[in-house]
């Protein structure tokens, strides 16, 4: 989507992003203070600001990187992170975060951010932008550090919807390889599929009726399908693309999150120990910073909801400048790759083998091989 000359002073071609700018834990300072930092790293990128615009000019006139780059969309309302999705659905109309979605839905803007609730972004998603034709449950799909070439791999879904059954599965393994494709530039991603062991025999009936379908479908879908996973190799290099149930990714994320900083509370301690050790913390400064930026979770902040007609990516609640710009740049380079349309012809195209699982192969998914 290119900007609008009479709307945002930019060059033609510029691709915007509508964000909201309320709702995160440290408002609308950060949120600002967020863009500008894409806004300084790309020049092909320009904003639509929802929120209050008596409070969101004066921030964004402190920052001349975004001059000409805004456009501003006055919502007074915030959506707060103890409302119910079910309120927000039904008086939600006045919120930054409603205001947000219909700039992606009206086809100004090429994706959509927020940092607000979750649920509530979820449930007005799918009432303004609607599922994808085919989908039954949208997925929230993120970016988890691994030992993989790619430094990532894909994990969904981690909390959309707690249930999940055997054609949910396999949707969202075609939805996990479409955006491993078009995110993280992988041609033929590999699909494992989370379970309890690595033999087929074991697990729930709904995952071994969806580790059929899966495998069924992979060469038609152009992707490996390397079968059952555990929880190891969520960070690991025997897939790129891991599936789940909302519950059981949600579980997962979040203790992955916990662990992680754990670990870092720990080796502050440990480097405070003695009088050494904190030397030794003093000489191996640049491995510690390099390992803090390999892991830090600001970089991969941004879980994109997946099986909608439109690109939006949800920011930690508590994302700080470097959180929202990562969840920002995320949004730009999906939409920049195309990959709303994409996912759309991927889904399509499911929608054509699953009714006739007899003969996976003989449909038009062969002409979708790049999606």
């Amino acid at each position: 989507m290119t900007a609008q000359p009479d709307q945002i002073g930019t060059p033609a071609g510029r691709i915007i992003i509508s964000v909201d700018a309320m709702g995160g834990d440290a408002g609308p300072s950060v949120v600002v203070a967020g863009i500008a930092k894409s806004a300084d790293k790309n020049p092909d990128i320009g904003f639509i600001l929802h929120g209050p615009e008596d409070k969101l000019r004066p921030l964004v006139a402190k920052r001349r990187i975004l001059d000409g780059r805004v456009a501003f969309r006055d919502s007074q309302d915030v959506v707060k992170m103890e409302d119910k999705p079910s309120q927000v659905v039904r008086n939600g109309k006045g919120t930054s975060m409603w205001s947000t979605l219909e700039s992606v839905r009206s086809g100004e803007a090429a994706g959509a951010v927020s940092c607000g609730n979750t649920g509530a972004l979820m449930a007005l998603s799918m009432m303004r932008l609607r599922k994808l034709p085919g989908v039954n449950r949208p997925a929230i799909a993120v970016l988890w550090p691994s030992t993989n070439p790619q430094r990532f791999n894909v994990m969904l879904d981690v909390g959309a919807d707690i249930r999940a059954d055997a054609k949910d599965l396999l949707q969202y393994a075609l939805m996990g390889a479409s955006y491993a494709r078009n995110g993280l530039e992988l041609k033929r991603p590999r699909i494992g599929l989370l379970n309890v062991g690595t033999e087929e025999h074991k697990g729930r009936p709904e995952l071994k009726e969806a580790h059929a379908m899966i495998s069924e479908f992979a060469d038609a879908a152009n992707f490996d399908f390397v079968g059952f996973v555990e929880g190891g190799d969520i960070p690991g290099d025997k897939a790129d693309v891991i599936v789940t149930d909302g519950f059981t990714g949600n579980v997962a994320i979040k203790t992955g999150e916990g662990t992680a900083s754990l670990i870092g509370q720990l080796l502050r301690e440990a480097f405070r120990y003695s009088p050494l050790s904190r030397l030794a913390s003093v000489l191996a400064i640049t491995s510690l910073n390099r390992l803090k930026k390999r892991i830090d979770p600001r970089r991969v902040n941004g879980g994109v909801f997946l099986g909608l007609n439109g690109t939006v990516v949800k920011s930690h609640g508590s994302a700080d400048a470097t959180g929202v710009s990562s969840a920002v740049k995320l949004a730009f380079t999906l939409a920049q790759s195309g990959f709303a349309e994409k996912l759309a012809a991927r889904v399509a195209s499911t929608v054509e083998l699953t009714q006739d699982e007899a003969h996976p192969a003989s449909t038009g998914a062969k002409g979708q091989e790049g999606q």
